[in-house]
């Protein structure tokens, strides 16, 4: 049996999200089917984790096993060759048969993006956000997400995850030219969690309240009591480490 890795990068615009789902296009349905074409097997291809409708990847991370030999350069060339367009497969490697790109992964890197003009060009992969913004402001609030937390106020309410807890290690904000970039890393992320962080954090900062304000919005342990979520479209995995 071998096991081999993929670092892939997808457009997530036309995709309800990674994961497979019935009635659904999905990234994990495209490669796997694009996969079994390959290898005449049932692939069973793992990813580091879910990303959502309309959120897009430069760094998600795969893994699949199968019985085949595969001589790799031309797999991966084969591969990139029936997927679409807005999905490419960067690197492919042989990799420990126990490797899990889910259970295995150590740190998780999301970028949002945020855009302050109205630009066709950036309409899919950025927030066209209208007020100001103070980066300086954004990254004093954003300290007060760091470290080991329950993230309850910042999920989604129909989430299935019981474990609320989760370590953010990093959260900095930074402007260059037209665009603002939130950068968040952490070990796990609930599900909607990063586009709650970030609407809140925007929110709170508009009505420039303190950081007291975000920690009672912890202690609520309520979803109700943050703010809007910022749309899917700005939302990028950056990268998964081991």
């Amino acid at each position: 049996m071998k096991n081999y890795k993929l670092l892939i990068q997808y457009d997530g615009t036309n995709y309800a999200g990674w994961q497979i789902q019935k009635n659904s296009i999905t990234v994990q349905q495209k490669i796997t089917d694009a996969l079994e074409v390959l290898t005449k097997e049932k692939i069973n291809l793992v990813g580091s984790g879910r990303t959502d409708t309309g959120v897009h990847a430069f760094g998600q991370v795969a893994n699949f096993r199968t019985e085949n030999e595969i001589d790799i350069y031309r797999f991966k060339h084969s591969l990139n060759s029936i997927l679409p367009f807005d999905i490419s497969i960067l690197k492919m490697n042989e990799i420990d048969v126990d490797f899990h790109s889910r259970f295995d992964a150590k740190k998780r890197t999301y970028i949002y993006m945020i855009s302050k003009t109205k630009s066709p060009f950036y309409k899919n992969y950025s927030y066209f956000y209208h007020n100001k913004i103070d980066v300086n402001k954004l990254n004093d609030l954003s300290k007060t997400f760091l470290g080991e937390k329950d993230f309850t106020s910042f999920s989604k309410k129909v989430s299935e995850q019981e474990n609320r807890t989760c370590s953010i290690y990093s959260a900095r904000w930074k402007t260059i030219g037209e665009l603002t970039y939130f950068f968040i890393s952490a070990n796990r992320y609930l599900h909607g969690m990063v586009r709650a962080i970030t609407g809140t954090l925007l929110k709170v900062q508009e009505l420039n309240y303190s950081e007291s304000y975000i920690e009672e919005m912890f202690k609520s342990l309520n979803r109700e009591v943050a703010f809007d979520s910022v749309p899917p479209n700005g939302l990028f995995l950056y990268k998964v480490e081991y």
